[in-house]
């Protein structure tokens, strides 16, 4: 019986579909915070209470009125969230993408923010745990992927184009297959240094960080890492 009070638009029901929208947006935002990520807490509990209101702005329409789509506003929302969502992501200079998980998070969020506005709190609950058990716990999960992933996107600064030549023909005699590769040119103080971001598949039994420590000490690299 309760349970079908909460599904009406009542007080009661609308106190409680913004405090949970709240909690459960909060919920996923700290973890986002916590791995110090553009998007936090707060970013999170206004993007899911948002959702909240609109789904429930919607229901009122429908039931006070007599017309109109229960769900042509929340449709609105989920394509509208993108907005949010890309400034959220990131390139920096080395062409790493950051911010793909939060932009995930934020859309998420909303579309439990909708769940939660139209009284399925059933679904915002389990989809609010299951999110915040995917970004906290199975981070680690994606580390060891990668890991042991014959795959590698890397940025390396050679100091000069034989340099970065004589890689590439370090490459071929490793069985290390270039697949895609951005070079620019930049002046250094007394030869023309390149950067370059390549991405490799190697055969060789190797992890990661033993295949960067082989490939800094070829000649003509000023810094290399993984991106």
């Amino acid at each position: 019986m309760l349970m079908e009070q909460l599904r009406d638009i009542t007080l009661l029901s609308i106190v409680g579909r913004i405090g949970l929208s709240i909690l459960v947006g909060g919920a996923i935002g700290l973890e986002r915070g916590l791995k110090n990520q553009p998007a936090g807490a707060r970013t999170y509990m206004v993007v899911c209470l948002g959702a909240c209101v609109v789904m429930m702005t919607n229901q009122y329409i429908y039931y006070v009125f007599q017309s109109g789509d229960p769900t042509r506003l929340g449709a609105q929302v989920v394509s509208g969230i993108g907005f949010l969502g890309a400034g959220t992501i990131l390139v920096t200079k080395d062409s790493r993408i950051c911010g793909l998980t939060s932009a995930a998070g934020l859309w998420a969020s909303a579309c439990i923010g909708l769940a939660i506005g139209i009284g399925f709190y059933e679904g915002a609950i389990v989809a609010g745990i299951a999110i915040l058990l995917i970004m906290a716990v199975l981070r680690k999960f994606d580390s060891v992927v990668k890991k042991y992933s014959k795959y590698m996107r890397l940025y390396i600064n050679f100091d000069s184009s034989d340099a970065m030549n004589s890689f590439m023909d370090e490459c071929r005699r490793d069985e290390i297959t270039v697949r895609d590769a951005q070079v620019t040119k930049i002046k250094g103080e007394s030869k023309k240094e390149v950067i370059a971001l390549l991405s490799i598949k190697y055969a060789i039994k190797a992890g990661h960080t033993e295949m960067i420590a082989r490939m800094a000490k070829l000649d003509g690299i000023k810094y290399i890492e993984e991106i």
